[in-house]
């Protein structure tokens, strides 16, 4: 198996080809030419045509938004239980203030740097793209799809 890349906060995003890249193009060209043949050649076949290409296209967007949201159901918790078992008592406290994407990007940053910069996202409110530019040392998340 090739060695997985250090990730680091320019490549960190990730882009799941078969669904970018070939579901969803599929699906939303299918609902684009249904709505084409529709409007070219109005009937009760390309009306209905039309409706289960847009219904299909908007499963195949709502079932990924679905699965995303599990995943940062399970990242915040995780995140809270580890941040938990990390931080001293003052920070414990002050956790649950933190914000679902806030908790998301801390999940990043090592167990050294982890309450240090949760504190500092709760003082100084920092947006999550502040929170990963301010890790020094990087922790990847190579399951996130």
């Amino acid at each position: 198996m090739a060695e997985k890349k250090p990730q680091i906060f320019a490549n960190h995003a990730r882009l799941d080809p078969l669904f970018h890249f070939f579901a969803l193009p599929v699906f939303l060209i299918s609902a684009i030419a249904a709505v084409v043949h529709f409007l070219t050649h109005p009937s009760l076949h390309s009306g209905w045509l039309f409706v289960v290409a847009v219904a299909a296209a908007i499963a195949v967007l709502k079932i990924r938004t679905y699965a995303l949201r599990v995943q940062d159901r399970v990242i915040c918790l995780e995140e809270r239980l580890r941040l938990t078992t990390l931080s001293p008592e003052p920070l414990r406290s002050r956790l649950p203030e933190l914000t679902e994407r806030q908790l998301i990007a801390l999940r990043f940053s090592s167990d050294a740097e982890a309450p240090n910069l949760a504190e500092r996202a709760l003082s100084e409110k920092l947006v999550p793209r502040d929170i990963k530019e301010a890790i020094q040392t990087w922790r990847p998340d190579y399951w996130r799809v």
